[in-house]
């Protein structure tokens, strides 16, 4: 295979760690039960934890902080700019914190969240694409206690790839994407433009994406990477591709791992070295993806096609 994707120059984004965060999961009455460091993820932070009851304030963050309560209901005090907001926060409820801002919160009860940072550099981008006027100019405005299912669909998402430990970090960047649309859209003072309807990607272009995914399976492919070789934004790009194949890019790109690495299991090639060769972090990586699509095991998936 080639590595076109190296002449291209992309730097690897760096990655996102706890070390990054406001400092509220570092607190000594939180119990995390899961999070994405050590997974390599550059867009979205994600956490999963267990949180007692405190009060303190934290200085502003650059990123965006998502915060859904996994039970409750809880009551939660926040303070910004001088003014307090108390809710009691159902479960399924949002706590959303604007990147740049100062607060201070109490948290009144027990509680089970899930955290959530986002790159500002998402939010920005998606508000090129989707406002109207001065994008730069967009405010995300902080909430507390309103429930959106888009949003809590998401972070399920998300906490599925931490729970299976996957390595890619177009699986985290997808619900990022996600989350900074609808961040956008929904809890901004944005002035949104209308909304195109969807066209397919030429037939030149769609060959062109195809090829380069065949081409570079084992590199660690983006979106912007993608999106690069149509020449289009990756917003527009994720549309009109899932338009004209019906996956969305992430879809077909684990598709065509999982066929690459059908391709090469009927070589004598150990599974750990196909994993690497098809784009998957590990063999472990591998055998969990090829089973969720095909229902065995690369090992036995190789067994029966050479006997």
């Amino acid at each position: 295979m080639t590595r076109a994707v190296e002449s291209q120059s992309f730097a690897e984004p760096p990655t996102f760690t706890i070390e990054q965060t406001h400092g509220i999961l570092r607190r000594k009455e939180h119990d995390i039960e899961a999070s994405s460091d050590g997974l390599g993820w550059s867009s979205l932070y994600v956490s999963m934890q267990r949180e007692r009851p405190y009060a303190d304030s934290f200085d502003a963050n650059k990123d965006h902080l998502i915060i859904l309560h996994r039970d409750g209901p809880v009551t939660v005090s926040r303070k910004m700019h001088g003014q307090c907001t108390e809710k009691v926060v159902p479960i399924g409820g949002l706590f959303i914190l604007p990147a740049g801002q100062d607060f201070s919160v109490e948290l009144r009860g027990s509680l089970s969240t899930i955290h959530l940072y986002v790159r500002s550099e998402l939010i920005v981008e998606a508000a090129s694409e989707l406002c109207r006027g001065d994008h730069a100019g967009v405010e995300i405005l902080a909430q507390i206690g309103v429930q959106d299912g888009l949003i809590e669909q998401a972070a399920h998402t998300a906490c599925q790839f931490m729970r299976e430990h996957v390595y890619s970090n177009w699986a985290a960047d997808s619900v990022a994407r996600t989350l900074a649309i609808q961040l956008i859209r929904k809890y901004s003072s944005a002035r949104l433009l209308a909304e195109a309807p969807a066209h397919g990607l030429p037939d030149v272009k769609l060959r062109q994406v195809k090829a380069y995914i065949e081409e570079n399976l084992e590199a660690n492919l983006s979106l912007s990477m993608l999106s690069g070789v149509a020449a289009l934004s990756p917003i527009h790009f994720s549309r009109q591709f899932k338009r004209s194949t019906g996956k969305s890019p992430h879809q077909y790109l684990l598709n065509a791992r999982i066929e690459g690495a059908k391709r090469l299991l009927r070589s004598s090639l150990p599974i750990a070295e196909i994993a690497f060769r098809c784009g998957f972090a590990h063999q472990e990586h591998l055998t969990h993806a090829f089973r969720k699509l095909t229902g065995t095991t690369p090992g036995a998936y190789r067994r029966n096609v050479q006997s």
